[in-house]
């Protein structure tokens, strides 16, 4: 065990104690500061002075961010979540098989090794993390690959939570179409839903329910990959849980609304967890994982965030 105190991947002292972070995390429960400023403080301390405790920030911000969202579907109609679902179906179509095929011509194009350009591919195309991870375990894919891919993912998340609502400000977008756009053109769940909820409540539940509609598209996907990877267990293909649980909030309120005060209840604190979950999730970073990302990969992943950025933001401004 090293005992020297010392951020081994920044060669720099270790000054934050672990009671400090603790206290940063409990700070952004209390609503007092923002998401993207959340975010922000986390990217922040864990590049500077280091995260005391990496594996676990990872660990909870993954079941955090999980339970909120489930959260946030009681406070979402059926009927709603339908119709929201409904309007961005074509787009989420569109978009999906766009991206992995333009992300096919990039990786080969760039020389991109192939596990890490499918697995940038698919994470953009779908929703992030969460498809890059059935993806890999579909295809077999190397640590290296993973890495190289979520990371990429990750650091195009942070910068879409900080830019977009502006965009969608200066562009004139009502609640519905950011919502859409949102849903469409950012990696994963929780920048999606911490970009929204800076927008508008309305651009939240059309954005979180948009965004876990397109998640769905995670088990036909990664099939696929499956049954193309020579060898290829579609057995480990996982649906992730909380998007049928997400669902069935939403079932819950819409067939008992006498319960309405407790699922607005449940609603408003899964919203405020937001807060430290993008906290844990910038905290996470590590220089190590900058490094890790590259060149190339890193190039596919911004050149098909662009285009799916631009194309839906058309679609939705112009087309919807």
């Amino acid at each position: 065990m090293n005992n020297d105190n010392t951020n081994s991947e920044a060669g720099l002292p270790q000054r934050l104690p672990l009671g400090l972070y603790i206290v940063l995390v409990l700070i952004a429960f209390t609503g007092w500061i923002s998401p993207p400023v959340a975010l922000g403080g986390g990217l922040l301390m864990a590049l500077t002075l280091g995260n005391p405790v990496p594996k676990f920030s990872g660990k909870a911000s993954k079941m955090l961010l999980q339970w909120s969202v489930v959260g946030l579907g009681f406070g979402m109609n059926l009927q709603a979540v339908w119709v929201a679902g409904k309007s961005g179906f074509g787009f989420t179509v569109a978009t999906i098989f766009g991206t992995l095929l333009l992300g096919y011509w990039l990786g080969r194009w760039l020389k991109v090794e192939s596990q890490a350009s499918t697995l940038v591919s698919v994470g953009t195309s779908i929703c992030g993390g969460s498809a890059i991870a059935a993806a890999g375990a579909a295809i077999d894919a190397k640590p290296a690959a993973m890495s190289v891919a979520l990371a990429t993912v990750f650091i195009l998340n942070a910068v879409a939570l900080f830019i977009f609502p502006p965009i969608g400000h200066r562009l004139g977008l009502d609640q519905g179409e950011f919502g859409i756009w949102a849903a469409i053109a950012i990696h994963d769940t929780s920048s999606v839903v911490g970009a929204a909820s800076r927008y508008g409540e309305e651009a939240l539940k059309i954005a979180t329910t948009v965004k876990l509609v397109r998640a769905l598209w995670i088990a036909p996907i990664t099939l696929v990959l499956a049954f193309m990877q020579r060898g290829g267990a579609a057995g480990k293909v996982r649906l992730p849980w909380f998007i049928p649980a997400f669902l069935a909030a939403a079932t819950v309120r819409t067939l008992w609304p006498a319960g309405e005060p407790v699922y607005d209840t449940i609603a408003v604190v899964a919203k405020r967890c937001l807060t430290p979950t993008l906290f844990l999730i910038g905290s996470g970073l590590s220089r190590s994982t900058l490094k890790s990302v590259g060149f190339r990969p890193m190039l596919q992943g911004v050149l098909l965030w662009v285009v799916v950025s631009v194309a839906g933001l058309v679609a939705v401004k112009y087309f919807a």
